[in-house]
């Protein structure tokens, strides 16, 4: 399968038609498996076994509900009138009406169509036109979720959760923090975003593509050398740009499947640099949730006031909403948030709602990519044999996150 994934053909097979177009269809088959999300595809299991961040925190209040999506599966996030978030599958077990057009009660929630009510375990504990004590036997079912940083986390998979471990980071848990989330729903497969973060080449094109804000200018426009290992977590990317005599060393820790840690200049001038986390959430096969998280140390009370209010102006930012435009080469006037999300958006969109891997040529440039879909690869194949999969865990010595510049060493 690996050489499959990298579109390399095995051996040279192309003077025999009969093997040539055997493995080409073996190719589109694997290509296509990478892009499902299902419960039933070796992918959609794989994924099953992560947390996954689904909404921001702030995006349902206590005792309200709201519908979302998660690995192609309809769900009512709801929060309860004491302040806990709960989901459910998004169905009513008697005439399949969707839970979040109900009412929430103390902590349970109640279908709007006939009033039957199901508790956070996705219990049925009442049925109000039905005998009494006949909805012992009906439940939906319910998932488990996890708080953190303004953001909530779900588990899809089966049996207990892994320990809520592997998405923290601890810059976001310091005193003294700010911490600014946001999401936008972009319309392309997961992977495609997962890919793109494991390529620090584009840095150097899309960024600095309609205006130069301060990630395209902070991060400079060289050819990087890249370097990239395997790690509990996931992938350690190290990019290193040699220009006029220094050399500029980002590191950046990517997390499994789709996270990505990385270093970002600050807003305005002479403000510290930010830590931020990225994460490409499937929501079904042609559909990412791109939910972000960053940290910025609070300085003083101006200036804390001046990048809160930037972040808010930004909330309701999501360049799908500006396709024609971006598409048209008008890039937002904006130093960071907007900016580079724009970029991001025509470079992955422009690849169609699932990139077509069969016809993909990768270069000397795409080692983080091919690292991954090695991984991917490898656990697939575990999937399918029965064998475990890798125990993913949280590095104990994060990677630094800094733009590091030094003389560059001379023999």
């Amino acid at each position: 399968m690996t050489n499959a994934l990298l579109n390399r053909p095995g051996q040279d097979d192309s003077r025999n038609p009969s093997m040539e177009q055997d493995r080409h269809q073996q190719l589109t088959a694997r290509m296509a498996q990478l892009a499902e999300t299902s419960a039933g595809t070796p992918m959609g299991q794989l994924l099953r076994k992560f947390w996954h961040p689904i909404a921001l925190s702030r995006s349902v209040a206590p005792g309200k509900a709201r519908e979302v999506r998660l690995l192609s599966e309809d769900l009512a996030l709801y929060r309860g009138e004491g302040g806990s978030a709960h989901l459910l599958a998004n169905r009513c077990a008697h005439r399949l009406t969707k839970l979040h057009t109900g009412w929430v009660q103390g902590d349970e929630l109640r279908c709007m169509y006939h009033g039957w009510k199901y508790d956070a375990r996705g219990q049925c504990v009442e049925r109000p036109a039905e005998r009494p004590g006949s909805h012992a036997s009906i439940r939906v079912t319910a998932y488990p979720v996890h708080e953190y940083c303004g953001l909530i986390f779900a588990y899809l998979g089966e049996g207990e959760p892994p320990m809520f471990d592997l998405p923290r980071k601890p810059k976001f848990e310091e005193p003294g923090v700010m911490l600014f989330p946001r999401q936008e729903i972009w319309p392309c497969n997961w992977l495609q975003h997962a890919e793109n973060s494991l390529d620090a080449v584009h840095v150097s094109f899309a960024h600095q593509m309609g205006k130069v804000g301060v990630f395209g200018d902070a991060i400079t426009s060289d050819i990087p050398t890249l370097r990239y290992e395997e790690t509990s977590a996931g992938i350690q990317q190290t990019a290193v740009r040699v220009s006029g005599g220094k050399s500029q060393v980002r590191v950046s820790d990517w997390t499994f499947p789709y996270g990505n840690h990385v270093a970002m200049p600050a807003v305005y001038e002479g403000g510290p640099w930010m830590e931020s986390a990225n994460w490409m959430v499937p929501i079904d096969d042609t559909h990412t949730l791109r939910v972000s998280l960053r940290a910025a140390p609070s300085t003083n009370p101006e200036a804390d006031t001046k990048l809160q209010e930037y972040f808010d102006g930004c909330d309701d930012y999501c360049a799908t909403d500006y396709h024609d435009e971006l598409f048209a080469g008008n890039y937002p006037d904006d130093p960071l948030v907007r900016l580079t999300s724009a970029q991001d958006y025509v470079a992955l969109i422009g690849q169609g709602a699932i990139a077509d891997r069969v016809h993909e040529r990768l270069g000397a440039s795409d080692l983080g990519i091919a690292m991954l879909r090695r991984i991917i690869a490898r656990e697939l194949e575990a999937i399918r044999t029965g064998a475990p999969t890798k125990e993913w865990s949280r590095i104990e010595r994060p990677s630094t996150l800094i733009q590091h510049t030094a003389e560059k060493a001379t023999d």
